[in-house]
């Protein structure tokens, strides 16, 4: 006879198997779903979200999880439990309150509108009209303050939304770090432009589609990905989804003319799948295997785009392959190519910019998305508000807004608060990679003749394994500690930048 903690997991299983099937839908519908299929696909997203959220609020959940836990003040009261069983518990009591403030309603209002808005993103952001998403992303905003409201919040709105994706930290304490890192990272920059910037044309030379997936499907081959569980794909934004331990998908994007732009895709996908699949599969359904935060995911994708993925020692392994596949390298040594990816210019868009200027990219975002929510922003301000930024940031303005405040899909999908955790990924992963450093002093060596599988091993064994036994801010202290800093990342920017 089924214990009731056994109980619950099981419905718990059964929900995470409903939601594998749904990240399944919104896969397709980013790879081979059909361009006129968007009505239809809605309606089922709309359906699986709504069935989803049912379970999670619905009272078989609520009696197996308050027949273990108080409900109102986090107590176990189940006797004879594991300690990772209390971990359990809590975080499913969490996450149960939170989707219980939310009305089925409005889930369903939610997930309807954000699936029409995301293909009047497309559209706006290819013709360049903000005029065209903007009803839609003023209906956006007003629901996530209705969010906000319904999820309730110490200080700032903001906080309510920022708990989606990295629970561990706040508005304030963000706004902190990224104070002190805006000025680190302008103060780099102006060192940086004094200084001579390197040749780069043989990045920009013209590679085509089957030449440049070739290329991508051999560096896959070379990380230490589980070929069996996983599989690439192309799509129009490189992404990640992770249906199983045993399953991970993986897209990326073909640039003509900017061929390691698809090599740095791959490496950023990897990441974040790796973490998925280091997931321990015997809790799958739990949350004792489930990613601690977004924060924490990017900083899994950034360890290997960044940290090791533009580290001399992966290229003196790669770039001969490099040279053997694209002839004109063959004339580019590997000093040369190696200062040529590590080009620093402020640039327009997010996703194309460099180590140096891209958490600046965030930072704008966090600025605009808090004033969105707190109301001190209006939508129809926002194309001028996002110039206003960007000049003071990075000392450039778009001159259109698909350059702009269109570039971006994460708001038409209606994710406020997640822009944060990608610059939050950056900090996280260099205090992590430091500690490899100081547990690997051999790393460089071993990189550079292709082993990859000990870095792999390391994080799964230092991150992957735990789920969410810990917070992010928990973690980085166990394996670094040392709390959260901008300090690491800094560091590691400009030990790289100086010597150029």
């Amino acid at each position: 006879m089924q214990t009731t903690y056994q109980k619950l997991t099981h419905l718990s299983k059964e929900i995470h198997t409903y939601h594998s099937i749904l990240s399944l839908l919104h896969w397709d519908q980013e790879t081979y779903m059909p361009s006129g299929a968007t009505t239809p696909r809605s309606e089922q997203i709309a359906l699986l979200s709504h069935l989803i959220h049912e379970m999670k609020v619905g009272p078989t959940f609520k009696r197996y999880l308050s027949a273990l836990i108080d409900l109102k003040n986090g107590k176990v009261k189940a006797k004879g439990l594991k300690k990772n069983e209390h971990v359990a518990l809590k975080e499913w009591r969490r996450e149960f309150l939170r989707a219980t403030k939310l009305p089925s309603t409005f889930v369903k209002e939610f997930s309807e509108l954000t699936s029409q808005a995301s293909a009047v993103w497309a559209e706006a952001k290819k013709s360049g009209n903000f005029n065209l998403f903007a009803p839609f992303l003023e209906k956006i905003v007003q629901l996530n303050q209705k969010k906000a409201e319904l999820y309730g919040y110490d200080k700032h709105p903001y906080d309510a939304l920022l708990s989606s994706y990295e629970p561990s930290l706040s508005t304030t304490h963000i706004e902190t770090i990224f104070g002190r890192l805006q000025t680190e990272l302008k103060n780099l920059l102006i060192k940086i432009s004094n200084s001579p910037s390197p040749k780069t044309a043989f990045l920009e030379k013209e590679i085509s589609a089957e030449k440049q997936w070739h290329l991508g499907t051999h560096l896959l081959s070379k990380l230490p990905m589980d070929p069996i569980h996983s599989r690439l794909d192309r799509s129009i934004h490189p992404f990640s989804t992770a249906l199983h331990p045993y399953d991970s998908r993986i897209t990326s994007r073909i640039l003509p003319n900017r061929f390691f732009s698809n090599l740095s895709a791959i490496l950023h996908e990897t990441g974040h799948s790796l973490y998925e699949m280091g997931l321990p599969v015997e809790y799958f359904g739990t949350p004792l295997a489930e990613a601690i935060s977004l924060s924490i995911h990017e900083s899994q994708s950034r360890f290997w785009e960044t940290l090791i993925g533009l580290s001399l020692p992966f290229w003196k392994f790669f770039y001969p392959y490099l040279q053997k596949e694209l002839p004109h390298l063959k004339r580019v040594p590997l000093t040369s190519f190696y200062r040529g990816i590590h080009r620093v210019q402020p640039s327009l868009i997010r996703v194309e910019a460099d180590e140096v200027t891209y958490c600046l990219h965030i930072i704008l975002r966090f600025d605009l998305e808090k004033r969105l929510i707190s109301g001190t922003l209006k939508v129809a301000d926002l194309p001028d508000a996002w110039n206003q930024k960007m000049k003071e940031l990075l000392g450039i303005t778009p001159s259109n807004h698909s350059e702009g405040c269109l570039q971006d899909i994460h708001w038409s999908l209606g994710a406020f608060g997640y822009f944060p955790t990608y610059a939050l990924g950056n900090l996280f992963a260099a205090q992590f990679f430091s500690a490899f450093a100081k547990e690997n002093p051999k790393w460089e060596e071993r990189v550079s003749q292709g082993d990859l599988l000990f870095v792999r091993e390391w994080l799964r064994e230092k991150i992957h394994c735990h789920g969410k036994t810990y917070t992010g801010e928990e973690l980085v202290k166990k394996v670094t500690g040392k709390p959260l800093s901008e300090d690491a990342y800094c560091s590691y920017l400009k030990k790289k930048y100086n010597k150029f």
